[in-house]
Protein backbone atom coordinates (compact mmCIF):
# COMPACT_ATOMS: atom_id res chain seq x y z
CA UNK A 1 0.00 0.00 0.00
CA UNK A 2 1.75 3.30 -0.98
CA UNK A 3 0.08 6.25 0.03
CA UNK A 4 1.18 10.28 -0.88
CA UNK A 5 0.63 13.21 0.03
CA UNK A 6 -0.81 15.53 -2.63
CA UNK A 7 -0.85 19.65 -2.40
CA UNK A 8 -4.11 21.45 -3.29
CA UNK A 9 -3.61 25.22 -3.96
CA UNK A 10 -6.72 27.11 -3.30
CA UNK A 11 -6.69 30.90 -4.29
CA UNK A 12 -8.00 33.40 -1.61
CA UNK A 13 -7.31 36.97 -1.81
CA UNK A 14 -4.45 38.02 0.67
CA UNK A 15 -6.97 39.47 3.27
CA UNK A 16 -8.98 36.07 3.33
CA UNK A 17 -8.26 33.25 5.46
CA UNK A 18 -9.07 29.45 5.29
CA UNK A 19 -9.54 27.51 8.53
CA UNK A 20 -8.19 24.10 8.59
CA UNK A 21 -11.26 23.02 10.38
CA UNK A 22 -13.37 24.56 6.84
CA UNK A 23 -10.86 23.53 4.31
CA UNK A 24 -11.55 19.58 6.32
CA UNK A 25 -15.10 20.12 5.67
CA UNK A 26 -14.73 20.70 2.29
CA UNK A 27 -12.40 18.10 1.11
CA UNK A 28 -13.46 15.22 2.60
CA UNK A 29 -15.10 12.38 1.50
CA UNK A 30 -13.78 9.67 -1.32
CA UNK A 31 -11.42 11.20 -3.99
CA UNK A 32 -11.80 9.20 -6.86
CA UNK A 33 -9.27 9.30 -10.30
CA UNK A 34 -10.78 8.35 -13.30
CA UNK A 35 -9.68 8.97 -17.28
CA UNK A 36 -7.50 12.13 -15.75
CA UNK A 37 -10.14 13.48 -13.35
CA UNK A 38 -10.22 13.42 -9.68
CA UNK A 39 -13.34 14.43 -8.28
CA UNK A 40 -15.08 14.14 -4.94
CA UNK A 41 -17.46 11.08 -4.15
CA UNK A 42 -19.30 12.70 -0.91
CA UNK A 43 -20.87 9.97 0.92
CA UNK A 44 -20.45 7.01 -0.99
CA UNK A 45 -21.77 4.21 1.84
CA UNK A 46 -25.06 7.05 2.93
CA UNK A 47 -28.36 5.63 2.10
CA UNK A 48 -30.81 7.01 -0.06
CA UNK A 49 -32.81 7.97 2.61
CA UNK A 50 -30.18 9.37 4.84
CA UNK A 51 -28.97 11.45 1.70
CA UNK A 52 -31.95 13.45 1.11
CA UNK A 53 -32.12 14.24 5.15
CA UNK A 54 -28.13 15.95 4.78
CA UNK A 55 -29.16 17.89 1.59
CA UNK A 56 -27.04 21.10 1.20
CA UNK A 57 -28.20 24.81 -0.17
CA UNK A 58 -26.55 27.12 -1.06
CA UNK A 59 -27.29 30.86 0.44
CA UNK A 60 -26.25 34.13 -1.08
CA UNK A 61 -25.07 35.97 2.01
CA UNK A 62 -26.30 39.48 0.70
CA UNK A 63 -29.90 38.45 0.17
CA UNK A 64 -30.36 35.49 2.20
CA UNK A 65 -31.46 33.89 -1.03
CA UNK A 66 -31.23 30.19 -1.40
CA UNK A 67 -29.91 29.66 -4.80
CA UNK A 68 -32.83 26.98 -6.03
CA UNK A 69 -31.73 27.56 -10.29
CA UNK A 70 -29.19 27.95 -12.55
CA UNK A 71 -30.82 30.80 -13.59
CA UNK A 72 -30.62 32.36 -10.26
CA UNK A 73 -27.14 31.86 -9.90
CA UNK A 74 -26.20 32.94 -13.25
CA UNK A 75 -27.88 36.34 -12.68
CA UNK A 76 -25.62 36.47 -9.12
CA UNK A 77 -22.67 35.31 -10.44
CA UNK A 78 -23.14 37.66 -13.09
CA UNK A 79 -23.39 40.75 -10.69
CA UNK A 80 -20.00 38.92 -8.93
CA UNK A 81 -18.14 39.83 -12.52
CA UNK A 82 -18.81 35.79 -13.79
CA UNK A 83 -19.08 35.51 -16.96
CA UNK A 84 -20.85 31.78 -19.06
CA UNK A 85 -17.27 30.09 -21.17
CA UNK A 86 -18.54 28.36 -23.77
CA UNK A 87 -15.03 27.42 -24.71
CA UNK A 88 -14.54 24.10 -22.94
CA UNK A 89 -15.57 21.96 -25.34
CA UNK A 90 -18.07 19.43 -22.24
CA UNK A 91 -21.75 20.02 -23.04
CA UNK A 92 -22.22 18.63 -19.73
CA UNK A 93 -21.09 21.53 -18.20
CA UNK A 94 -22.18 25.30 -17.41
CA UNK A 95 -18.57 26.88 -17.18
CA UNK A 96 -18.43 30.31 -15.68
CA UNK A 97 -15.23 32.51 -15.87
CA UNK A 98 -14.11 35.77 -14.48
CA UNK A 99 -11.65 38.13 -16.55
CA UNK A 100 -9.43 39.21 -13.13
CA UNK A 101 -8.85 35.86 -12.59
CA UNK A 102 -7.69 31.95 -13.72
CA UNK A 103 -10.81 30.59 -11.94
CA UNK A 104 -13.47 28.41 -13.59
CA UNK A 105 -16.52 27.12 -11.91
CA UNK A 106 -18.02 24.15 -13.83
CA UNK A 107 -21.30 22.74 -12.98
CA UNK A 108 -23.33 20.11 -14.47
CA UNK A 109 -25.74 21.08 -16.21
CA UNK A 110 -28.73 19.19 -14.65
CA UNK A 111 -29.13 21.58 -11.85
CA UNK A 112 -30.58 18.21 -9.70
CA UNK A 113 -26.81 17.26 -9.80
CA UNK A 114 -25.80 20.80 -8.15
CA UNK A 115 -24.24 18.77 -4.65
CA UNK A 116 -21.70 20.48 -2.49
CA UNK A 117 -18.69 19.69 -4.37
CA UNK A 118 -20.05 22.51 -6.83
CA UNK A 119 -21.11 24.54 -4.00
CA UNK A 120 -18.04 25.12 -1.92
CA UNK A 121 -16.49 25.14 -5.32
CA UNK A 122 -18.08 28.61 -5.66
CA UNK A 123 -18.22 29.57 -2.15
CA UNK A 124 -13.95 29.30 -2.00
CA UNK A 125 -13.60 31.24 -5.50
CA UNK A 126 -16.25 34.02 -3.95
CA UNK A 127 -15.32 34.65 -0.40
CA UNK A 128 -17.60 36.37 1.95
CA UNK A 129 -20.70 35.69 -0.83
CA UNK A 130 -22.07 32.38 -0.02
CA UNK A 131 -22.94 29.96 2.21
CA UNK A 132 -23.34 26.05 2.42
CA UNK A 133 -25.99 24.97 5.13
CA UNK A 134 -28.04 21.92 5.48
CA UNK A 135 -31.60 22.63 3.92
CA UNK A 136 -33.66 21.23 6.99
Amino acid sequence: LCTHLSLIKINTKPSHTLSFSYLKKIMSGVWVFKNGVIRLVENPNQSGSDTNSRRKVMVYLPTGEVISSYSTLEQVLGSLGWERYFGGGDTDLLQFHKRSSIDLISLPKDFTKFSSVYMYDIVVKNPNYFHVRDSN
